[in-house]
């Protein structure tokens, strides 16, 4: 049995279509890149990551992770080289063996393909072999596409967190909360398997 507390530590995940890197300063240029387009998409976050607001975001991201609070990855292609987006493990709580899977953003281009499945698979598959009872994700209840992703994961829909938070652009948003726990992720780990099983080699 794992040490009861979870254990997240900052190297990087690869699997065979995209590597998860932590954020570090040499990849500072390379996340900006990636994270700035898509000006619709970026309206359904809490924060922002796009264009001027990069600094702010980029940040608070390398302050939470010096303290143990959230370990924010670039999202890199394999078969190109190029960061496509980001992810991270946000509200981590050792003691309680819980995290949450948020502030996930890609490329357009990247989008409804390998490279969503295969992160979210490198993180649980991460979290619950160190440790993990209970991995959350969660999203605005406006953002339909993410909500069919995360269900398309096999996470189970637990709630709306009514007027939960204010996000950038000043909407005061209801959050929808998704949970797979260490009991459900085998069956979430072979889901994910198969889906990235039909897609070719690099």
């Amino acid at each position: 049995m794992p040490d009861l507390a979870l254990q997240l530590q900052t190297h990087p995940l690869e699997g065979r279509f995209v590597r998860l890197e932590p954020y570090a300063p040499a990849l500072k240029d390379e996340v900006r890149a990636a994270l700035d387009c898509d000006s619709d998409g970026w309206d359904l976050f809490a924060t922002s990551g796009q264009g001027e607001h990069f600094e702010g975001w980029w940040s608070t991201s390398l302050a939470e992770m010096g303290d143990g609070r959230r370990l924010a990855y670039a999202v890199r292609d394999l078969a190109d080289g190029r960061v496509v987006g980001t992810s991270a493990f946000l509200d981590i709580r050792p003691p309680h063996r819980g995290a949450e899977i948020g502030a996930t953003f890609l490329r357009p281009e990247a989008r409804s393909g390998r490279a969503n499945p295969e992160a979210k698979l490198l993180m649980l598959a991460y979290a619950f072999d160190h440790g993990a009872v209970r991995v959350e994700l969660v999203t605005d209840l406006r953002n339909l596409r993410s909500q069919a992703a995360i269900a398309k994961l096999g996470a189970v829909r637990e709630g709306v967190l009514r007027r939960e938070r204010i996000t950038w652009t000043g909407h005061v948003r209801d959050s929808v909360i998704y949970a797979i726990t260490d009991g459900e992720w085998p069956l979430v780990r072979a889901g994910l398997e198969r889906r990235l099983a039909a897609f070719p080699s690099p």
